[in-house]
């Protein structure tokens, strides 16, 4: 695919803590409508690759595009309302309600010291419709399991690129979805992920060791080793 066809590119991205290089010259195309997974060992540069895709680490070289436009230059605020990270692990300070915390990942949508209104309600709920967590939402998020938790996360990251009307294609990106699950719950939100996919038309980009999960979810697959693409 040609970079202007693609929602989300990364081109020729090197990136390195201090002195120790970890993407070497990486370059990974996410199509509109498209799921790509980031496979490789522990040590790979596949959690790093999806910082820098997500514009929370900026490469020392190369360049990431949203949309045609250097992810540097595009506002933080805006770049949450189109993407979304659900990380490795969430830990929370507080012992908060699922449906507060769903309704975080509406922050990028309010104006300073506004709070959620009727409509950032609504497409909490929704989210938690699409995940099957809505019988959960009075339930204090401690309390559920760590798949439902899971399912609970990424409710909150659909909240957060939830608008209304005809808003450009919404991008999630996953970073090791199902490490910290047994296989019940892995096979669960594999479920889940296609059919959020085929139901909602998500870009998704996750990042995994796993072969049988990232085929089972993913359109086309990006093979790391050492920080360059194999």
């Amino acid at each position: 695919l040609r970079a202007e066809s693609c929602m989300l590119n990364a081109t020729a991205v090197t990136f390195a803590y201090d002195s120790t290089l970890v993407l070497r010259g990486v370059s990974i195309d996410v199509p509109e409508g498209g799921q790509v997974g980031i496979l490789g060992p522990n040590g790979s540069g596949k959690t790093t690759l999806l910082k820098v895709l997500a514009g929370t680490r900026q490469p020392t070289s190369g360049s990431v595009m949203l949309d045609g436009q250097d992810l540097r230059r595009i506002p933080r605020a805006l770049v949450a309302r189109r993407m979304s990270v659900v990380p490795q692990e969430t830990q929370l300070a507080f012992d908060y309600s699922v449906l507060e915390v769903v309704l975080m990942g509406r922050y990028p949508h309010l104006g300073a010291f506004e709070v959620e209104g009727p409509l950032d309600y609504e497409l909490a709920r929704r989210a938690l419709e699409a995940t099957g967590t809505a019988g959960f939402e009075a339930r204090q998020f401690a309390t559920l399991s760590g798949g439902e938790k899971q399912r609970v996360i990424i409710a909150a990251a659909l909240a957060q690129i939830s608008t209304p009307g005809g808003a450009p294609a919404p991008l999630l990106l996953l970073d090791e979805p199902t490490a910290a699950l047994d296989l019940a719950y892995q096979l669960e939100i594999a479920a889940l992920l296609r059919d959020l996919r085929d139901r909602l038309h998500l870009s998704m980009v996750l990042s995994t060791h796993d072969l049988n999960f990232a085929a089972s979810v993913c359109s086309s697959l990006v093979l790391l080793r050492d920080g360059q693409v194999l």
